[in-house]
């Protein structure tokens, strides 16, 4: 009998997992939620959060369910809030509902929550189980997990190159590195994050828009640029007034009044970060960035922020696109800049590693070990 029930489990966290994964990149600041009802083994009731703002994913299934909903078991991806924030506490709605048992993934990590909601539902006298499906919604949900844990959003660094390690030419031209397939990939990863964001040596070599261009047009990540001394054409597309997301430039305290004058009259918002002997402070940069509701950051460019990130130890999962082409020269720039390692030894090594074809090229993504030792700048 245990079995048939870790089954039915297993089988309808599945389903709220796959209902939570619809939001990807819409509910942020808030985590991605999904719910079922289940009577009688059968679901009666469903939903997820679409957007932050909009009702939570219990209070979309409990209403799906209807009358159906008393004695019923509710499957959640994570742990019910039990505060007031945009909207009332999902506790309430569930004991209100006469939920019998609930179910859920884990425990949220938010402050505000990290356990308070479990205990409200077990005062009610509902059943709780925690941990059917954990890693698997730890993973969907790691940029909320690691802000509660650290205020730091969450950051790709994503790069392109040749089978021989370059992502550009001698003359620097780089476009365009990989096929199609895989330029899409990244444009429905841009739809997804919060924010994107490039060196100033970029916006002087490529003049890149950041903007996401997909069939159906895709959302706009908030565009940031990293210049210590904010010395950048105000004109560059990156900057331009699109009616599109956010435009930021991130610089140096102390940076000059006047120059920075020019980009706010083009309504560029300023964050002034403190500064290191090697430019910005990243990891300083990225708790202000994360003050500002970002949770999801995808670095693109350059080599110089490349290896910058890496050494602050602000960039949690990297995906690298390797084209099969060769390009060869001494003076091509590979993907990560500065003086780099001196033994193999002390080598960033990724785990949970994946290898997926996209198109004619490979895609090779994986986490940065925490306990791994960073490039040297």
């Amino acid at each position: 009998m245990d079995g048939d029930i870790n089954s039915m489990d297993e089988r309808f966290m599945d389903r709220a997992l796959e209902l939570a994964a619809r939001a990807y990149g819409r509910t942020s600041p808030n985590p991605m939620v999904g719910a079922v009802v289940v009577r009688d083994g059968k679901i009666v009731g469903e939903g997820y959060h679409v957007r932050a703002g909009e009702d939570h994913a219990e209070v979309v299934a409990l209403r799906d369910a209807g009358e159906s909903v008393r004695d019923a078991t509710l499957y959640v991806t994570l742990e019910p809030c039990s505060h007031y924030g945009r909207t009332p506490p999902c506790v309430d709605a569930i004991i209100s509902a006469g939920i019998r048992r609930v179910v859920a993934a884990m425990t949220d990590p938010n402050p505000l929550v990290a356990g308070a909601g479990f205990r409200r539902l077990k005062d009610a006298g509902i059943e709780v189980d925690v941990g059917m499906r954990q890693a698997e919604a730890g993973r969907l949900n790691e940029a909320h997990v690691k802000f509660c844990r650290t205020g730091l959003p969450f950051v790709y660094l994503k790069y392109a190159m040749s089978l021989d390690g370059k992502v550009a030419t001698r003359t620097k031209d780089a476009r365009w590195v990989t096929g199609e397939d895989a330029r899409r990939r990244v444009h429905e990863l841009r739809d997804r994050v919060d924010a994107i964001m490039v060196g100033a040596g970029t916006v002087r070599a490529d003049d890149p828009a950041l903007t996401t261009r997909l069939p159906d047009g895709g959302r706009d990540p908030v565009r940031i640029v990293v210049s210590t001394m904010g010395d950048l054409d105000p004109s560059a597309r990156v900057f331009a007034d699109d009616g599109g997301a956010p435009r930021w430039l991130a610089v140096a305290d102390g940076c000059p009044v006047e120059r920075l004058g020019m980009f706010e009259n083009r309504g560029v918002d300023i964050l002034n970060c403190p500064a290191t002997a090697q430019g910005l402070d990243l990891r300083e940069t990225m708790r202000l960035v994360g003050e500002r509701d970002v949770r999801t950051v995808l670095l693109e460019g350059g080599p110089t922020l490349a290896a910058a990130a890496l050494e602050s130890g602000i960039v949690d999962k990297i995906m690298c696109f390797i084209a099969p082409i060769v390009i060869g020269g001494m003076d091509a720039p590979s993907p990560v800049a500065g003086r780099g390692i001196e033994r193999i030894a002390d080598a960033l090594r990724l785990t949970d590693v994946g290898i997926e074809l996209v198109g004619s090229d490979v895609l090779i993504e994986g986490y940065i070990g925490r306990d791994t030792k960073c490039l040297q700048v």
